[in-house]
Order: structure tokens, then sequence, then C-alpha cells
């Protein structure tokens, strides 16, 4: 397959969210996928290192444009502003252009974040942030009518705390799941026919069966429903001379206890929670919470969606914060809060300058952050071991004076959460297991070289080394490089200088949208508090 003299001019990209390089070795070697074994014996592989932290929002984003947040602008799930309100990132928000916006014809689906989905030419299907299928998450707009004929009931992801207590129905459910996201790739292909350049289709079923089930003979058995998938998209790129890179945007592990940090800077006098006074202190002594009165809401035909739509966001910002409910934001004191923990992981010192109610002044953030990184570093079980792994937010995003300051990780084994909590440590309920930094890397194709191994491959590296691949030239102000090693030193990549292009920043705005269903799904696999 490989040391072609004639390269691809185009490529399939295959997400798998939350595959694990350790599975994909273990089983591959026993002789248990296949089609897995043939991407590692017939093309380049290895580990891919995620962002930090290594969560969807961040990752496929960095894949699809070849930066890192600070320069695609998407830290979360949820955009926190200066009045510590948030909502919900979407595509609009992204600030580089994806691979879909350079490389034409395209068809992409289910990726996530790519909520509204953008014109481009070819197809896009919405995939995780969508708020339903209710709304219109195609493009273009008609092709929605043609996936609802061809998938009857087709959903952009599971309600899955309905499967806390009925765990036995769970792999059924992601089984169909993923049966309907293969019939939509089938579909996009049918659409394509000969004439495409690139091919985007991410499934998310391995990192939700994951986060509630991390017991290995029923995750071999959903490994092997990805394996028949990987086979038929093998044989789909031979057919049409393209190359394949099989990705994931992290990896996976067990995980056996809950940190909550905000815990940590609370029990360290550098967070306060609001007194229980006033209205919010008057409702939740009546058990009046956020629950009791959109349930009473929906009983008379008043949805959120109305509410949001019709009233200014400040106005439905400032009711809320006077509602109980497990909004940790709302929970916090900022006229005496010095930092917090927002989305997952993400610290911020509620300095004067990018806060409403800041009590630091710029020129002290360096002290702060200092002290704070050995407040958390000092965190540990009673035997000592550390239990949370700390980076600094300048580092990791140096061209974005808006990131947060610090990213805050549970260790293998630990999940960071940021609930305002009594207890520094939590079971973790229905979680089984949790994200890791290291995921997967396999490519396969005419310039390809066989039975390679990819070195230092990180989630930014995908995005140039593909477009290099096919004889396109890179942004240039890509962070990621070409990872050579994946080429034949015979074939036209490696015997290419690498072309580079000027891009400009993509124009979005904010999405006014009912993004409730979205944080239910995100709270039942516990990305949300």
């Amino acid at each position: 397959m490989s040391g072609s003299s004639t390269p691809s001019e185009r490529a399939f990209v295959l997400g798998l969210d939350g595959v694990p390089w350790r599975l994909i070795e273990r089983w591959t070697d026993a002789g248990e996928l296949p089609n897995f074994a043939r991407m590692r014996t017939e093309g380049a592989s290895g580990v891919l290192e995620s962002t930090r932290p290594p969560t969807t929002p961040l990752a496929w984003p960095s894949i699809a444009t070849g930066v890192w947040p600070d320069k695609h602008g998407i830290y979360g799930f949820q955009k926190l502003s200066s009045e510590y309100s948030q909502r919900m990132y979407t595509s609009h928000d992204r600030q580089q252009p994806a691979l879909w916006e350079q490389l034409s014809p395209a068809h992409v689906g289910n990726v996530p974040m790519t909520y509204p989905a953008s014109e481009i030419d070819g197809t896009m299907v919405a995939g995780m942030m969508t708020p339903s299928t209710e709304r219109e998450f195609t493009h273009p707009p008609e092709f929605q009518s043609r996936l609802e004929r061809r998938v009857p009931e087709y959903q952009i992801s599971l309600d899955y705390p309905e499967y806390a207590d009925r765990l036995d129905e769970f792999p059924d459910a992601v089984d169909e799941m993923l049966s309907k996201r293969r019939e939509l790739m089938r579909l996009q292909m049918d659409e394509a026919g000969d004439d495409w350049q690139l091919f985007f289709f991410v499934y998310t079923a391995p990192d939700r069966f994951q986060h509630l089930v991390w017991e290995m003979e029923p995750l071999l058995e959903h490994y092997k429903r990805l394996d028949e998938i990987l086979g038929e998209v093998i044989e789909y790129t031979d057919d049409h001379d393209a190359d394949l890179y099989v990705i994931s945007d992290h990896g996976f592990g067990p995980i056996h206890r809950l940190v909550y940090v905000n815990h940590v800077l609370e029990r360290e006098g550098y967070l306060f929670k609001r007194e229980d006074e006033g209205t919010r202190g008057a409702l939740a002594s009546l058990g009046i919470s956020r629950d009791t009165i959109t349930n009473t809401l929906d009983r008379v035909g008043i949805s959120e969606e109305l509410l949001v739509s019709a009233l200014p966001r400040r106005l439905v910002d400032s009711v809320a914060e006077q509602i109980p409910g497990d909004h940790a934001l709302y929970d916090v004191d900022y006229d005496r809060t010095v930092a917090f923990v927002h989305g997952a992981g993400t610290c911020y010192v509620n300095d004067t300058e990018r806060f409403e109610h800041g009590v630091v002044e710029p020129r002290e953030i360096p002290k702060v952050k200092e002290k704070l990184v050995e407040i958390f570093e000092s965190v540990t079980e009673a035997d000592g071991t550390r239990v949370l792994e700390v980076f600094d937010g300048d580092e990791l995003f140096p061209t974005d004076d808006r990131s947060p300051d610090l990213v805050v990780n549970g260790r293998d084994g630990y999940d960071s959460r940021n609930t305002i909590t009594d207890e520094l440590f939590g079971e973790t309920g229905t979680y089984a297991a949790s994200h890791r930094s290291t995921g997967i890397m396999l490519c396969r194709g005419p310039s390809i070289d066989a039975g390679a191994t990819l070195r230092g491959a990180r989630v930014v590296d995908v995005a140039p080394t593909l477009l290099h691949g096919i004889g396109e030239p890179i942004p240039e102000n890509t962070d990621g490089r070409v990872l050579f090693d994946a080429f034949d030193e015979r074939a036209t990549p490696s015997r290419t200088k690498v072309e580079r292009v000027a891009v400009s920043g993509t124009e979005g705005g904010e999405v006014e949208e009912d993004f409730s269903d979205v944080e239910d799904r995100l709270k039942g696999l516990g990305y949300m508090e």
C-alpha cells in the first residue's frame, strides 16, 4: 500500500472518541481486531497526545484545525463570561478554519462542536452539542429530511441519566445508536459519490460507553463493532485511493474517586460561598429549586426555552442566581473569592481586569498562581498519594490573555469535579472511567509507510500531516507539525517541502438556543455538575 509515486489527493478522518492506545494494542496483538491490526501492519500508528484538559470540546477542534485552544477559541463545553454567567460553546466560537473549510468538497458527520452546521461545499450533520433533532442541524438544510427517511428516529446522543439504574440495558442502546450512526455515514458516502476531497466522521459511542462501563468483556464486544466499521471504511478509502486517518481525541481509564477542587479553594480561603440568605435562602428553606420551578412551568406549558428566548439573557441570569440548584457558579461570593474552578478543571484567578467583581489586581496574578499550584499539588490521600496535576495556562495557551490561568485535573484513577461540596473526595457512583491524555492515531494510504511507528504525535499534528500528505498547503499559524514518520521515504510527501498559506480567522456570533437537553446529557456523563 505504501511508497506510491502517485500520492492520494483525498483523505478520510475516522474519529473514535475516547479510544485508548493500550486497548487497541492489546486486542490487535491478540487477534481480536483484524482491521485495526491491518492499520498497524499496513500503515503508521502510535499514541496521540491530547489537549490539556484532555476533553472532547478542546481536542476535536484542535484535530480539525491544527491549533491549540488559545487559537481556535474553545476551552470547554461552556463559555464563561466576565459576569460569571455561562453559555454553551458552538461552532460560531471556533476562530480557526477547520479542514472542511480548506478542502472541498467535504462531507462531515457527527463531529463534536459543529452545531450550527456550517455552509460548506458538501454535507454536514452536526454532532455533540446539537440541542435536538427538532432543530435544523444539517447542511444543506434539506439533507435533514433525507437523513430522517434513511434513519428514522436518528439521535444525536442518548439520555444517559436514564441508564444510571439500568446499566444492563445500556449496551443494547449504545449498539442501536452506533448502527444508526453507521447508516448516516453510509448515507453521506452515497451523497458524496466520487466527488470529494475530505470525509470527516466521528463515532462518539466508545467514549459514552466507557464512562459507564469499564469491563473488558463488554468493551471488547463494542470494539469489535468498531472494527467492523473500520473494515468498511478501509474498503471505501481503497476504492477512492484516499488516505485514512483513524483518530481518537483522548484516551480512557478507570476511576475510583472524585476530587472536588473548589472544596480545596474554599478550605484554603481562596473561595467563599454565598450566604444562604435573602431570596435564594428563603427559596431553599421552602424546598424550592430549579427543578421544582421548571417542572411546574412545564405542567402549564411554559418551557425554559420559551423563557430564555423571550427574556433578556441578563434578566434570566439574575433570576437564576436566586434559585437554588446545581449551578456551582451561582453559589460563589465573588466579592471575596480569589480563584475558582469552572468546567473540566479550568481555574481562573478572579482578577479586576477580567471579571465584574474581581478582587485580584492583574500584577498580583503570578503570585496568586504560584500559591495555587502549591496548594493543588499538596492535595494527597492519607498515604501521601498526590491526586491532582496542575498546568500553567500561560504555557498551555500563550496567545490568548483571556484563557484559563491554570488547568487542574485528577491524576490516574481520580477525576476532578468543580461542584462546591463540604468534602474533598466523593464516590464515583455510576461513573466507571474517565479521560486520559493519550489516544490513538493510525494512518494508511498510498504514501503511508507500512508498519511505521509515530513518535511524539499530538492532536494538533493531525491536520498538517493530512494536508501535506495530499499535497495541500498548511495554514502558517498552525501549531502542529507534519509527522514525516508516517510517510514512506520514497513517497512524494517525504520529498516535498511543506507549503504554507495565510489564513484569516472565522467570524461567528452567539447562538440563542435552548441547550437544556444537552446539559442533561453532559451531566449524565459527569461532564457537568
